[in-house]
């Protein structure tokens, strides 16, 4: 007998003190994280040990600034993740906006041009007649001919500029001159827009400007399921922009509303960056049992109790709900977060807490649960010595 209790014991030690439990958790009293972490600052990158912040009002208060903040500044949190995102640095903010000029004539574009009083300087339009046989077409080196004016540029020149030449040009041979000149058909600005709308393509620059908003408007508008709200990007002369439409839609500002010009591509980004990883004691409803999930942010936007409540909640039998985390591997700046919610009044803290792209919120096991794991895997070794220690009392008995 006291063989078997000291083998008993033995496997007990051997059993607590190896990593033989599976699963994760975090140390009870932990107030820095385990591993060091690469912190930027100064230029540099350093490895620190991240200190464990306490979720309270006053953490809240300081998050939801950010968040509240729709538009990609500078020193964004969003604006970072994007970065990260796309692999390259996006250049923060929205190009110099200017001044709308009137429409300037390009190659390929086709010019009606009517001289009053004078027909036969007139090409006639018809109904059966299309804008490439009603006007003249602007050629690719920038001019038109036009009978008694000859070569004139249109390049780079509005419709009046164009008027006057050809009024100086005829007045030589027509007293009185009246004509008038219009871009029948516009063919040599484009602007693509690109990616979860429900209608890419190539969309025609014309003499109304073509802002962000209409070309997506014109373009479908994006889709509600899979689009990337916040972070559209803008990539011209080289150059990429990022642009947040819902500060656009929700919060009228009118600074990401661009004016586009030719060359420019619009490229609205998937949502399946904007995901949240529950791992943990969570419960997951119906016949699903499986304990980790990822999360698709609505709108880019999430807040902690919405992560535990699309997750089932916390397992009530084998969590420890006072010992929530949210790890947040930010680009320049990770943290992790903690969260009480052993009293449920912690969850109204837990339902302004925002959430980012990639978080990890992760539900503690509870003490007690890991003990009796190890009660279960040591259960059948007891019984077996049982077993064992039984047959060797009764072979005495037997032989005799």
């Amino acid at each position: 007998m006291r063989k078997r209790s000291l083998l008993i014991l033995l496997i007990l030690a051997t059993l607590t003190g190896c990593t033989i439990i599976p699963g994760m958790h975090v140390s009870p009293f932990a107030n820095q994280s385990s591993i060091e972490m690469p912190v930027g600052g100064n230029n540099e990158t350093l490895l620190k040990k991240l200190n464990i912040q306490t979720i309270t009002a006053q953490k809240i208060i300081e998050l939801e600034k950010n968040v509240n903040n729709r538009s990609l500044g500078a020193n964004n949190a969003a604006n970072l993740y994007f970065d990260y995102r796309i692999g390259s640095k996006t250049v923060k903010g929205t190009p110099v906006s200017k001044d709308y000029k009137q429409y300037l004539v390009g190659p390929r574009d086709i010019l009606n041009i009517t001289v009053w009083e004078h027909p036969e300087l007139t090409i006639p339009a018809g109904e059966f007649r299309s804008a490439e046989t009603a006007g003249n077409v602007v050629g690719e080196d920038g001019t038109f001919f036009y009978p008694y004016a000859g070569i004139v540029t249109a390049a780079g020149r509005t419709v009046e500029e164009i008027r006057a030449e050809l009024t100086e040009k005829l007045s030589k041979y027509i007293e009185q001159i009246q004509l008038d000149v219009r871009v029948t058909s516009y063919r040599s600005q484009r602007v693509y827009v690109v990616g979860e709308v429900k209608q890419p393509g190539i969309q025609l620059v014309k003499d109304i400007p073509l802002t962000v908003l209409e070309a997506i408007n014109s373009a479908g508008g994006v889709k509600a399921d899979t689009a990337d709200q916040r972070n559209v990007t803008l990539t011209r002369d080289g150059k990429t922009y990022s642009i947040n439409l819902l500060s656009l839609y929700e919060g009228g500002d009118i600074t990401q509303n661009i004016m586009l010009k030719h060359g420019d591509v619009l490229n609205v980004a998937d949502n399946n960056f904007n995901k949240i990883f529950v791992l943990g004691e969570t419960t997951i409803g119906g016949s699903n049992s499986a304990r980790s999930r990822s999360l698709f942010m609505n709108k880019g936007r999430m807040t902690l109790a919405e992560a535990l409540s699309d997750a089932g909640g916390v397992n009530q039998e084998t969590s420890d709900a006072a010992r929530i985390f949210v790890f947040r591997s930010g680009v320049n700046k990770p943290e992790i977060f903690h969260l009480d919610a052993k009293s449920p009044d912690a969850l109204l803290l837990a339902d302004r807490f925002p959430l980012q792209p990639h978080d990890v919120v992760y539900v503690d096991r509870a003490e007690g649960i890991r003990w009796n794991q190890i009660i279960a895997q040591i259960q059948p070794t007891i019984t077996l010595l049982n077993i064992f220690d039984g047959s060797l009392k009764v072979q005495p008995f037997l032989a005799q």
